[in-house]
């Protein structure tokens, strides 16, 4: 776990305050309380997590928690796990005990698009990469990046795994603009045809008939 005093990160090169991200969960109708921490689990990797205690009579998903703070936050604040708890563990004090929460499950959350699996070749790969890049045991088609945890140094080592098994040029700004695994493979296949109209097949020469003298 990583923070100072007064609750000031530093992530990616971004100074953040965990208390502003705090304050507007606490505004959401189906937030009871929550605490928002940094995790370092694999060095080198510090990510925000955002543990909820949701009310008994909401139902929370991710994508609502996202669209909720992405609208009111820049995206180096979007938490890239949300862990839902019956309750925050308290220490003998009575203060959250950040030692206690629990690292964020591998399983692939519960999220607003049902899971659908990878249909073709290429979806097989991106979805493979996809669950290597974000930790998480199985990637949908359909499911965002970004929902799933991503962030713009994830996309960057995502792009370059990509790069190694494939022949086609893809870059961090294709995954922002399709971060799934169905619109990505359609942005790759877009753009293998292009590249094949752009460079045509050489024409044969014209066959020459050899006259006998």
């Amino acid at each position: 776990l990583d923070g100072r005093g007064d609750h000031q990160v530093k992530i990616r090169g971004f100074r953040i305050e965990l208390g502003e991200i705090e304050a507007l969960l606490n505004k959401h109708p189906g937030v009871q309380e929550n605490i928002v921490i940094v995790r370092e689990d694999q060095p080198g990797d510090k990510r925000l997590v955002a543990y909820l205690v949701p009310e008994q009579s909401h139902i929370l998903t991710i994508g609502d928690l996202r669209r909720f703070i992405e609208a009111k936050l820049p995206r180096y604040m979007i938490p890239t796990a949300f862990v839902t708890l019956d309750a925050l563990p308290l220490n003998p004090n009575g203060k959250v005990d950040r030692l206690a929460l629990p690292i964020p499950d591998t399983a692939r959350p519960e999220l607003e698009e049902a899971f659908v699996a990878p249909r073709t070749p290429t979806e097989q790969i991106l979805a493979e990469i996809f669950a290597q890049a974000l930790e998480v045991e199985q990637v949908g088609i359909h499911d965002n990046f970004f929902e799933l945890g991503g962030h713009s140094l994830l996309a960057t080592k995502l792009v370059a795994q990509l790069l190694k098994r494939v022949e086609v040029e893809v870059t961090v700004v294709d995954l922002f603009e399709v971060p799934t695994v169905a619109g990505l493979a359609e942005r790759m296949e877009k753009i293998q045809t292009l590249e094949k109209l752009s460079h045509p097949p050489l024409e044969m020469a014209d066959e020459r008939e050899e006259i006998e003298i």
